[in-house]
């Protein structure tokens, strides 16, 4: 997957990083804190700071090891929240580390590694709102439609 937009939801007011498949028009939405989302916005515009953030920390230990991160995956989606896990080589083996999927995205970001999403989290993403009250399913259902029918500029809109 691609990361096509972090955006605000239009519902709660919260960031939303916007994952769309490379080849195909489904869009999976992640909630993420504010702080997530302006760490994954700093390395989408290309802003250098100072000192380095947690993500470029990370990404220096895992250079300094002689690793890289392979690719991180979207892996579950458990009671409203997703897990993901990030796949890194190491002199010594590959090595599976659970992770946040704001970090892994933000960490994804700076090494150039891919972003995987399991299917059976997308399915599970398009079914919440079987479980969730009519008014919650029809704002669910109602922005999973809205985000899978934005193009590249509408998206470029609701930019943070």
């Amino acid at each position: 997957m691609n990361i096509k937009g972090l955006m605000v939801d239009p519902i709660t007011n919260m960031p939303i990083i916007v994952l769309r498949e490379v080849q195909g028009q489904r869009v999976l939405p992640i909630w993420v804190g504010l702080f997530e989302a302006n760490a994954i916005a700093l390395q989408i515009e290309k802003v250098q700071t100072p000192r380095p953030m947690t993500h470029d920390l990370l990404k220096s230990v895992i250079d300094h090891l002689d690793g890289r991160l392979e690719r991180i995956v979207v892996c579950e989606l458990k009671e409203n929240t997703f897990y993901a896990t990030l796949h890194v080589y190491s002199p010594k083996g590959p090595l599976s580390v659970d992770s946040r999927p704001s970090d892994a995205i933000a960490l994804a970001l700076r090494t150039g590694a891919p972003i995987f999403v399991e299917e059976a989290v997308i399915q599970s993403a398009r079914t919440v709102e079987t479980t969730q009250t009519s008014r919650e399913a029809m704002d669910v259902g109602r922005l999973q439609k809205w985000l899978e029918n934005l193009s590249d500029d509408d998206l470029g809109k609701y930019k943070m």
